[in-house]
């Protein structure tokens, strides 16, 4: 269960603080694309989260992102933001966040991963001593797979909660989807 509690929750990728981020020795951001950044599927990406990509990257911080969509998907944002990526990352699988870490140059006790999906994102940061950052989904459209997987991780988010591992007002807005 340790490896599915986020080190923090935030309702948005526009919401984390970089500076507290620096203050934790963290120089290196793996983010993912669909429902982080962009909702699933959408083409385009909303200007104010490319902002906070670059705003992060002048602030120092070395950035890639790391998706489980096709490289395609993955490249085309890539391009957008002037970063690296890794595509079809498989995730929780930590191939793509060990690659993600190498393309930056730093090691795990650097980088934070960014995500909207407890049991990919957190569940393969915590396994590999990332800092997780859980942010809300930025849409309901998702893959179908994802669809059931959300069920499981409310109940699991509610779980956490109920132990006092995570705090029960970050989560609410994520739990009135059942």
């Amino acid at each position: 269960m340790k490896y599915l509690i986020p080190d923090a929750i935030v309702p948005s990728v526009l919401e984390i603080d970089l500076a507290a981020l620096q203050d934790r020795g963290l120089k290196g951001l793996l983010i993912d694309i669909d429902n982080t950044l962009v909702p699933w599927g959408n083409p385009q990406m909303d200007q104010a989260l490319a902002r906070w990509i670059e705003t992060a990257k002048a602030e120092g911080f070395q950035v890639c992102l790391v998706s489980n969509a096709l490289p395609e998907r993955t490249q085309s944002f890539a391009e957008l933001l002037g970063i690296p990526a890794v595509g079809r990352a498989m995730k929780p699988l930590s191939r793509a966040f060990r690659r993600g870490m190498e393309l930056l140059g730093l090691p795990a006790g650097q980088v934070a991963v960014v995500g909207d999906q407890l049991f990919t994102d957190v569940f393969g940061a915590k396994r590999l001593g990332l800092y997780a950052i859980l942010v809300d989904p930025l849409s309901t459209v998702e893959f179908g797979f994802t669809q059931v997987m959300r069920k499981l991780e409310r109940r699991m988010l509610r779980r956490l909660a109920r132990r006092g591992l995570v705090d029960a007002a970050s989560i609410k807005s994520r739990l009135g989807r059942d």
